[in-house]
């Protein structure tokens, strides 16, 4: 890493704008963006998104920037060092351009540290003159000369001993932050990372099956640590084709083509009710009631507008008249609670079957749930402990609904 680009990276945390940030140094948003970019890699670390059109500072980025502080504060003393003062202060666009490397002024500190050119260069494996030419485009570029070359070594100017104070802070700020990266890379790399569609809730079998794993894992005393997050299918498989997740859990075959992938079990859509509803066919539910139902971005919402469109187009079934969410809860909470009518696949409806109304469709219309896993060899084990998961889960709630309706006749 420069220092300018951390300079740049700093003022774009605070402000949270590359386009601002690019305005005040008088640099091409482009090469502000690099910064960025430069920094999530080498901090393993995701620091700002783009929401709506604007640039926002994660909760990281936030952590990022206090540990920038010192650093930034550093940068300033080296701009006054240099005689780089601007009317305001420091000069903003020098500071944005500074070309000097961690790695070099690390080289600076060992030889200041060691004494000697010589000893420097062996301890960090590189040729003297190598060494000496940095050293050279360091003070030119300060103006200012850092050693006396004296017969038994190099010694600190006066100037040079500001500047190591400097560079020190410089160097003991980023490596506090390169050890928190590093630490972050070590457990990322250890940890297996689940993803999976949205849970209807705790009792649904997607639910079950995590919690069915992770129990199980753990038991296993596995070297490599779970990580669960839930998503829309779109989603999942972004995550899965990028690296960020290494199994993912999904409602949908769809775009699958270029994973390893397994069924994990069929089943079938259905409509879900208020329970209190009097209306026995899908085109008087939906007549009575309005409709919210997951987005397209999932398998089911998916497989449900295509439904809606060619089953009953004549019908207000259509996404116009649709609230989408992609969150199963608050769907089940709209349904159960405030007269909605959704659709859901019928082994995600049967652990509800208490909160609401299950209405068969006029037509069959089949669902089927996937397990998608990349090369790990945890991955693959992690997959057939969910497929083992999901059979049981599953069959234990057909049975449980078998013994309801036979009771009940």
């Amino acid at each position: 890493m420069h220092l300018g680009a951390l300079f740049i990276i700093s003022h774009v945390l605070t402000s949270a704008s590359v386009r601002e940030t690019a305005r005040r140094f008088q640099l091409s948003p482009s090469t502000v963006s690099a910064a960025i970019r430069n920094a999530e890699t080498e901090l393993a670390m995701k620091l700002t998104e783009r929401a709506s059109g604007e640039l926002v500072t994660l909760i990281a980025g936030g952590g990022v920037l206090e540990g920038l502080e010192p650093i930034t504060v550093a940068l300033g003393e080296l701009c006054q060092f240099a005689g780089r003062v601007g009317a305001g202060g420091i000069d903003e666009a020098w500071a944005a351009r500074i070309p000097v490397k961690i790695v070099a002024i690390e080289r600076f500190l060992e030889v200041a540290d060691q004494g000697s050119i010589n000893r420097a260069a062996r301890r960090l494996h590189l040729g003297q003159p190598q060494l000496s030419l940095q050293l050279a485009n360091l003070e030119k570029f300060l103006g200012r000369r850092l050693f006396e070359r004296q017969a038994q070594g190099s010694v600190l100017t006066e100037e040079g001993r500001r500047a190591y104070q400097i560079f020190m802070a410089i160097s003991q700020s980023w490596d506090d932050l390169k050890s928190a990266a590093d630490e972050r890379y070590r457990r990322t790399a250890r940890s297996l990372r689940i993803g999976s569609i949205i849970p209807t809730g705790s009792e649904s079998w997607v639910a079950r099956c995590l919690g069915l794993l992770v129990s199980e894992w753990n038991a296993r005393r596995s070297n490599n640590a779970i990580s669960l997050v839930s998503m829309t299918a779109d989603d999942l498989r972004e995550a899965l084709k990028s690296g960020r997740i290494d199994v993912a859990i999904l409602d949908s075959v769809f775009g699958l083509e270029g994973f390893r992938h397994r069924e994990l079990l069929q089943t079938d859509m259905v409509v879900i009710a208020p329970a209190h509803s009097t209306e026995t066919t899908v085109a008087d539910l939906v007549a009575a009631h309005a409709i919210c139902m997951p987005s397209p971005r999932t398998g089911l919402g998916h497989a449900a507008m295509a439904f809606s469109a060619e089953r009953a187009p004549d019908r207000r079934l259509r996404s116009r008249d649709i609230t989408a969410a992609d969150s199963l809860p608050v769907i089940v909470d709209l349904v159960a609670n405030h007269g909605y009518v959704s659709f859901l696949g019928r082994v995600s409806a049967m652990p509800i079957a208490g909160k609401v109304r299950i209405v068969d469709l006029d037509e069959h219309l089949p669902m089927s749930y996937h397990v998608a896993f990349n090369h790990r060899k945890a991955a693959a084990d992690a997959c057939a402990v969910i497929i083992a998961a999901a059979a049981r889960i599953t069959s234990e709630a057909v049975a449980k609904t078998d013994a309801v309706r036979e009771s009940a006749a």
